[in-house]
């Protein structure tokens, strides 16, 4: 029966993969199950690196959630990237947006260019910087929309077909958005990662990432085996407790949103701010694309501190209610020096102060933002 988005979030723990009389989905910590003497496991169980009846239900979910045919759990948003990158043979070519996530970049340049891949950089919000970057050894395009943490908004209708014209893999980053506001999936791109540390876990007490695939093809296999005996898979625990989180993803994206919107606008007409990055708001240069791909412009957004890095230090010491930390997506809002965090080579210019907006009441990080700000 086909289900609404609310209604597969709300009923996620509800009748897991076995039979149990619970509720809500039972946690199977086994790391091993029985088989016969034929070497038959007859539950179809057999070593928890390789499935597990937590893994396999949240993986199904998953790919509910985004629309996809099959995905795959692993132990970090991270792990996840890493599979694919390892997927891929030493001289292949790979092109990613250039203010990709910091973990990302550094991936690939410390660990997969040395190893053999070709990697570049590259700003595609201009889609003739796309074109021109293409190879014929270009195997895969890797991009964020919206990109972290400077909220550029990617044309992925455009990316997708430009790739897809020259059989070009492409895979997006979708822990800003989530399935909730965006299903690249359904735009035609071939895989989805998620980072499920963030928003599908929600309570900043899990850490786990996923991929989801549009098809079961030779690609999607290879990267399934990578998954099974390198063993970056997540404790049947990580799973339940994703499992918890997408529960109430629904209403808690209602109100980050919401939340969200209200801190932009208020940045956005504060004189101690030099410029807002959110895609929400109508002066953003990406807010017609965003419109067209998204239902809503999400709940991360990024302010300029009129100043340089010590000014936009000094705002983020003097916060109160947000919690300096790194990560998103949780309940409470959190706020950090992107710059510091990422080091010396990272794009994000040096005032730039990022913010997951959580579920608090507006009016009280709206009041906390503007008493740091007078400062």
């Amino acid at each position: 029966m086909s289900q609404n988005f609310n209604t597969i979030c709300a009923q996620a723990g509800h009748a897991a993969a076995t039979n149990d009389p619970d509720v809500t989905s039972s946690i199977h910590l086994s790391t091993t199950f029985h088989y016969d003497a034929t070497g038959e496991p007859p539950t179809g169980w057999l070593y928890s690196r390789e499935n597990n009846p937590n893994r396999k239900h949240v993986e199904g979910l998953l790919a509910q959630l985004e629309h996809g045919t099959d995905a795959a759990a692993f132990s970090s948003g991270s792990a996840a990237a890493h599979a694919v990158f390892l997927s891929l043979s030493p001289g292949d070519h790979v092109i990613i947006n250039n203010d990709a996530y910091a973990g990302t970049r550094l991936m690939l340049k410390d660990v997969f260019i040395p190893w053999g891949l070709e990697v570049s950089f590259v700003d595609l919000t201009d889609r003739a910087n796309l074109q021109s970057s293409i190879k014929t050894n270009t195997a895969l395009v890797w991009c964020e929309s919206p990109t972290n943490p400077q909220l550029n908004i990617i044309d992925l209708y455009a990316l997708v077909d430009s790739c897809a014209k020259r059989r070009i893999r492409t895979v997006i980053d979708n822990t800003f958005a989530t399935p909730f506001l965006q299903n690249p999936l359904l735009i035609g791109a071939d895989i989805v990662m998620h980072s499920t540390t963030k928003y599908l876990g929600g309570h900043s007490d899990l850490t786990g990432g996923a991929l989801i695939t549009k098809e079961k093809n030779e690609w999607w296999e290879k990267i399934r085996h990578i998954q099974h005996i390198c063993g970056s898979v997540p404790s049947p625990f990580d799973c339940w407790l994703l499992t918890r989180g997408i529960r109430s993803l629904a209403p808690r994206m209602k109100l980050h949103v919401e939340n969200a919107r209200a801190v932009a606008e208020f940045l956005n007409s504060n004189p101690s701010v030099e410029r807002v990055l959110y895609p929400g708001l109508s002066t953003h240069p990406g807010y017609e694309i965003a419109n067209k791909q998204m239902r809503a412009p999400g709940a991360m957004l990024s302010f300029l501190v009129k100043g340089g890095k010590d000014d936009a230090i000094r705002v983020a010491k003097s916060v109160k209610l947000f919690t300096n930390a790194t990560s998103l997506g949780g309940t409470e809002s959190l706020l950090e020096h992107r710059k510091t965090v990422e080091g010396p080579d990272s794009p994000t210019p040096d005032n730039l102060i990022r913010l997951s907006v959580g579920l608090e009441d507006a009016v009280d990080l709206i009041n906390d933002l503007a008493a740091a700000l007078k400062k």
